[in-house]
């Protein structure tokens, strides 16, 4: 076959996933699960791919996608305990309190610091968010939007750091021993593109919910903000075992920063005249601490697994339970168990019972809801890390451990190369968006296609500090598509019942995404010529 007709076998499966979620509006997770399948076809019938490589890589992707999948799952359960214990209620009363004089301040301590500080222990924003405000007088469109656009300032270190972890695994696996990169030299990295994307971020939520207007008052609430996530940020990735706590610290830091520009300007950080009889009378009857102690256990026993380095390091690099014998290629499969964040989100969960104490009937409803809820999601996330691996390991041959012809992975770098040359580090940034938005997942763009971008940099000599430009890059961009993302828009429709409101959303804020990419892929290129 010639170059061509590879390359178009390699582009199939991407471009049936996009044509079944855009064209047929098939859910994330039918169109993962159709996605999977044309790829095992495809690699089986054309890249000489047995049945045992295509079913190891299966599984092993299946895996290999816990620290997201298992995220969702478990932040999920944890929602839904709250929502059904009336934990979730009291929270949203506090929140309706919460700088109800200035809106741009509201949405800054909302969707970048509460945000932040909420997905860097799992809790994601598009879930927890979007009923907060609408009960907070918020339209359907704004608080399904708010949300996900505001899920991208930190995107990266979102997760306990999961993206940043996966990025850092897979680089390692691709460039072998002797080349290994670190945490804080990835984060360093990733940090280059943070402050002029979280600025316009902030902007680009003002102007959803206030156009130009909205942008004019809540100008030094952005700039406040920006500066305070650039500084934190900036100092979180000097230390190896705090680069994961990034979200957590600049989260925190919003919050505090938002409070005292509040209290400067002469405005109530806390205003309860908004709230009704009822709110008041159940402010009364439910304590805050008890509502929050979900989250609070977890943000303690995140700090308490990363801050110790010792204990950063032994649970990190130690006791890293890994998988022996599964994959194709024989390498282990780190799980992590007792660092990453989804094991923590369900002891934090149980723990905060004693607080709570919920009934037996409120247990029982939020297992119902979450075995009837949390399946697709898993399914949807964890499909585009097989397709990922698949893809990887198309074409190897277990018993000569050898590529008998290049992997759809190398056909794309070798199409990359040839085409884009000295404009890759431009164009990677919008495969990045297009991965972001075809799997609803930085890690899942990062799982697809960061070998692919590795060996693309290698291919051009960018060295390790241009390969890391390139590859963060993309990373990045697939977590700006959180914003145009069918799976995250879906879930945040789905929590307020308002679902088919998200393609709304999609069209509206689209031509910012494209904006966000294109400002990324210039300040790439402009490092690149800096650093390489």
């Amino acid at each position: 076959m010639t170059s061509i007709s590879w390359l178009l076998l390699t582009l199939l499966p991407i471009a049936v996933i996009i044509f079944m979620l855009v064209i047929w509006n098939k859910p994330a997770d039918i169109s993962g699960i159709v996605g999977w399948a044309v790829v095992c076809i495809i690699a089986f019938f054309f890249f000489q791919t047995s049945s045992e490589v295509l079913l190891r890589s299966t599984i092993a992707g299946i895996i290999k996608s816990f620290p997201v999948s298992l995220i969702v799952a478990a932040s999920m359960f944890q929602i839904f305990f709250m929502d059904k214990t009336g934990a979730l209620k009291r929270v949203i009363i506090f929140i309706k309190t919460i700088a109800s004089e200035n809106q741009s301040v509201q949405i800054m301590i909302l969707a970048i610091g509460f945000g932040s500080l909420m997905v860097s222990v799992g809790a994601t924003p598009n879930s927890v968010l979007p009923p907060i405000m609408m009960a907070m007088g918020y339209s359907t469109f704004v608080s399904i939007a708010i949300p996900c656009i505001g899920y991208t300032s930190l995107c990266t270190y979102a997760l306990l750091g999961a993206p940043i972890v996966v990025f850092v695994d897979i680089a390692n696996a691709v460039l072998g021993k002797g080349h290994e990169i670190t945490l804080s030299q990835a984060g360093s990295v990733f940090f280059l593109f943070i402050p002029v994307i979280t600025l316009l971020i902030g902007f680009m939520m003002l102007f959803i919910m206030g156009k130009w207007q909205g942008v004019k008052h809540g100008l030094l609430p952005v700039l406040v903000t920006t500066a305070v996530v650039t500084v934190v940020s900036y100092f979180t990735n000097k230390v190896e075992s705090l680069v994961v706590l990034t979200g957590i610290f600049c989260g925190v830091a919003v919050i505090i920063a938002m409070m005292l520009y509040l209290s400067a300007t002469g405005k109530k950080v806390i205003d309860k005249s908004k709230l009704t009889a009822e709110e008041l009378d159940y402010e009364k009857k439910f304590p805050l601490w008890k509502a929050l102690t979900p989250w609070g256990l977890l943000i303690a026993l995140i700090l308490i697994l990363n801050l110790p380095p010792s204990v950063f390091n032994y649970l990190y690099r130690v006791q890293t339970f890994p998988i022996l014998g599964l994959s194709a290629d024989g390498k282990p499969i780190l799980t992590r168990v007792l660092w990453n964040a989804y094991t923590w989100i369900f002891v934090s969960t149980f723990l905060s019972m004693v607080f709570i104490k919920p009934t037996a009937a409120q247990v029982k409803d939020t297992f119902r809801m979450w075995v009837k809820r949390a399946y697709r999601p898993i399914i949807a996330t964890s499909s585009f890390f097989v397709i990922g691996d698949i893809m990887n390991m198309s074409g190897y041959d277990m018993l000569t451990k050898k590529y008998v012809v290049p992997s759809m992975v190398q056909v794309l770098a070798n199409f990359a190369y040839q085409t884009f040359s000295n404009a890759y580090g431009f164009v990677i940034n919008f495969i990045g968006l297009l991965g972001g938005f075809i799997t609803g997942s930085e890690t899942s763009t990062i799982a697809m296609f960061e070998t692919f971008a590795i060996k693309t940099s290698n291919m051009l000599h960018l060295g390790t500090t241009g390969l890391l430009i390139v590859t963060a890059s993309l990373a990045f961009c697939g977590g700006l598509a959180s914003m145009i993302s069918p799976a995250k828009l879906q879930t945040a429709a789905a929590v307020v019942n308002k679902m088919g409101e998200e393609t709304k959303v999609i069209k509206a804020v689209f031509v910012y995404a494209l904006l966000l990419t294109l400002v990324t892929a210039v300040m790439a290129v402009m490092f690149l010529k800096i650093y390489v």
